[in-house]
């Protein structure tokens, strides 16, 4: 049986990666309003990705008879000076998310809780493969400095498959 403390830490991630397909959801709506379409289909993407967490981290509580608790989500923002600008914002998000998951991780020892420190294992995997993902993202952006480069890492972003539950 799952803790309080661990439970209400495993609620209030189930809430951040809600707030992550939020806010994912929203760069994607950039992207689509200043016309980078495969920008936007990365993103969306990376809604599923987010959402696929939210799925897991369900599973989780409720495999371990822990009551889930859902919480408000915070809105995201809607706007950015420029797609570089997402992709830093987006790399600094997932870096937070690997924080919290670490916490949780650290929590999960301290109580010597072996189940949720092996469903928590899949999300530090996770977690790893989206920074690197979010890192390359930026580091191509960053690179793409004219609109014939932007238009072909559009295109190249546009071929990312989307996730579905494994």
């Amino acid at each position: 049986m799952m803790s309080r403390r661990l439970r209400e830490g495993f609620n209030r991630q189930l809430n951040r990666e809600l707030y992550s397909a939020y806010l994912s959801m929203s760069m994607a709506a950039y992207f689509e309003s200043i016309t980078l379409k495969g920008f936007s289909h990365w993103m969306q993407a990376q809604v599923q990705e987010e959402l696929l967490h939210v799925m897991r981290l369900f599973d989780v509580l409720s495999g371990m008879d822990a009551r889930i608790e859902m919480m408000p989500i915070e809105a995201p923002p809607i706007n950015w000076p420029s797609p570089q600008r997402v992709l830093e914002d987006l790399l600094k998000h997932s870096k937070n998310m690997t924080a919290s998951i670490n916490s949780l991780v650290t929590m999960a020892r301290a109580e010597n809780d072996q189940a949720s420190l092996q469903a928590l294992q899949w999300f530090v995997n996770k977690q790893q493969e989206e920074e690197q993902l979010a890192a390359g993202a930026l580091e191509k952006c960053k690179m793409a400095r004219d609109t014939e480069a932007q238009k072909t890492l559009d295109s190249e972003l546009g071929d990312r498959p989307w996730p579905f539950m494994e």
